[in-house]
């Protein structure tokens, strides 16, 4: 529990109902507000402000003097208005109708059930509706901690879990319609309800930490060959203004074979975060044959939006993925961005007069990242069930620059990064994944699970690093005068480059690419490789195999698999005539 603030010796200010004390707003700067009164208040205690009892929470206690920050603009409050706390930390509501919404940073539904229909629809009260309740426990017996106790129908997504609290359980809903806030099971002398609050700052707890690492497929080539994630890993996704962020991550989110979709607009554009819900409104899930909608969820915090409930943001959509996890399914966290939080942060601090830190953001940015990231994990939950939450996190580097604090904090805590560079982006290679400036911790381990896996991303990076090397060489002397071996890499780095690494998120085929499938690609281009090497030792002019026309096995990205093999036999027979 976080430690209590002092009471204060001021005298006490009066209680509505016999209930919390209401304190008095001093000061209110932006969405920083000041109160005194509030005796008794704890650190990171919730509290509603003025006639219009906006959100806020404590961040600072001195006396019965608190500095809370503001949840919601702050237009109208004014020194004398009332501040009265709610006894508790803030805290999101979790239950079944969070699948397929979109809601603000504190979890507020910013549209009804039919919103992905309709995005006129109006706000729906979560409270009116009502789902079909499956009972999967009996009355009279022990259910432990963690398991379920039923299962609420959702349409096609995964369904929706009601875990016991733990003790015996002495009554259960029948099978039935059931209003989220009614009861349905008394576990241990207590009310168990389809639907409770749950602290966002709070890490939900688990039976065990896995330490295996098991791939997170996203359907991404040079991601799930060269720089894998693995379930319950952390990503960090760095890249400057128009490198294919904000796609890349889509695109995962649609592909990616997580059971539930955790999206978090973080200060981004209004507009982007508009074509995100339109899109998985539309899309068809591949994995159930319904919409990918519902099994999102979609936390929207944008730029126009209060400054601080983007801080809150990316805790509730990790809260929410702990709660999916605690099922037993694979849940996928994506943040854009990641920078903008922090910016929350530098404004808040400069509010606040704390000492500023490196570029004037707050000292405790390291470890504010440390907590968000930490968070991710493959676990054993308290139910014995396998789930994983894994973090996917944006970095906007101003002008791009990779050595700003937030992106290189962010480098310490993540398994894996993902560089985006410029200059591949503006020459429209998508994804623009710079494969020389990122890494992957958990690489070797997750090939080697796969029969000829490590063999395959071995030589894979070999050919690209020796490419690399080589095409620095040549932008001085000029590839012309390389040596053979070094041509060939050069022209071994192109293959690759255009026949692998390039995907276009636009292609009906091409946008998702299954591991077999990957794996045939890779081999392919190998294959050819290969032969190209062994015809320059045994005295084939470079130049010869320069002018070949590589096309079929370029384009075979986007053939069915079945043609694969013969356009790979095209490419090394046209090789055999050049000798």
């Amino acid at each position: 529990m976080l430690p209590h603030g002092t009471r204060g010796t001021r005298r006490e200010r009066p209680r509505r109902g016999g209930g919390t004390p209401v304190g008095t707003v001093t000061r209110v700067d932006g969405p920083l507000v000041e109160i005194e009164g509030l005796a008794g208040a704890a650190m990171f205690e919730s509290v509603v402000l003025g006639p219009h009892r906006l959100p806020g929470e404590i961040i600072a206690l001195r006396g019965d003097r608190a500095t809370v920050q503001a949840y919601e603009y702050t237009g109208g409050l004014a020194p004398g208005q009332p501040a009265e706390r709610r006894g508790a930390p803030l805290s999101a509501r979790l239950g079944p109708h969070l699948l397929g919404g979109v809601f603000d940073g504190l979890l507020r539904p910013l549209g009804g059930a039919g919103m992905w229909l309709d995005p006129a629809a109006p706000p729906a009260r979560t409270e009116a509706r009502s789902w079909r309740f499956t009972p999967l426990a009996g009355e009279g017996r022990a259910a432990a901690r963690g398991t379920p106790l039923g299962s609420v129908e959702s349409g096609s997504s995964p369904p929706y879990l009601v875990l016991s609290p733990g003790g015996e359980v002495s009554r259960i809903r029948p099978a039935g319609p059931c209003p989220s806030g009614a009861p349905v099971a008394v576990v241990g002398g207590a009310e168990v309800a389809l639907e409770r609050e749950q602290p966002v700052r709070r890490a939900l707890p688990y039976a065990a930490r896995l330490p295996e690492p098991v791939p997170l497929t996203t359907g991404q080539r040079v991601v799930d060959l060269l720089l894998p994630v693995s379930l319950g890993g952390t990503v960090a996704v760095p890249g400057g203004f128009g490198t294919g962020k904000t796609v890349l991550l889509q695109q995962i989110a649609k592909w990616c074979d997580a059971d539930v979709v955790v999206y978090v607009g973080c200060g981004e554009r209004g507009n982007e975060m508009a074509d995100v819900v339109a899109e998985l409104g539309r899309l068809a899930d591949p994995r159930t044959g319904g919409r990918l909608a519902d099994r999102t969820v979609v936390i929207a915090n944008t730029s126009n939006m209060p400054m601080m409930a983007r801080e809150a943001g990316v805790y509730t959509g990790v809260t929410v993925a702990e709660h999916f996890r605690d099922m037993g399914y694979d849940v996928v966290v994506i943040a854009d961005s990641t920078s903008r939080w922090a910016e929350a942060l530098r404004e808040l601090g400069s509010r606040r007069g704390a000492l500023p830190a490196e570029e004037g953001y707050p000292a405790d940015l390291a470890s504010a990242l440390a907590a968000f990231y930490e968070r991710a994990g493959r676990v054993t939950t308290l139910g014995g069930a396998t789930g994983s939450v894994t973090i996917i996190g944006a970095v906007s580097p101003p002008g791009g620059d990779m050595t700003e604090p937030v992106t290189a904090q962010t480098q310490r805590f993540v398994r894996t990064l993902w560089a985006l560079d410029r200059d591949l982006a503006y020459a429209r290679h998508y994804p623009a994944v710079s494969w020389p400036g990122s890494f992957a911790r958990d690489a070797d381990a997750m090939a080697a699970a796969v029969p000829g896996g490590a063999e395959r991303r071995g030589r894979m990076s070999g050919l690209l690093a020796e490419a690399e090397r080589v095409s620095a060489l040549a932008e001085l002397v000029g590839a012309g005068t390389l040596p053979p071996q070094e041509r060939v890499a050069l022209l071994a780095g192109r293959l690759i480059a255009e026949g692998f690494l390039r995907q276009s998120a636009l292609s009906p085929r091409d946008a998702f690419c299954r591991p077999e499938r990957t794996a045939l690609l890779a081999d392919a281009l190998l294959a050819v490789v290969a032969r190209c090497r062994t015809l320059v030792e045994g005295q084939v002019p470079v130049a010869r195999l320069e002018q070949l026309d590589f096309t079929p096995i370029l384009r075979a990205k986007e053939a069915p698999e079945e043609e694969i093999a013969a356009r790979r036999d095209a490419v090394l027979a046209a090789l055999e005539a050049s000798r």
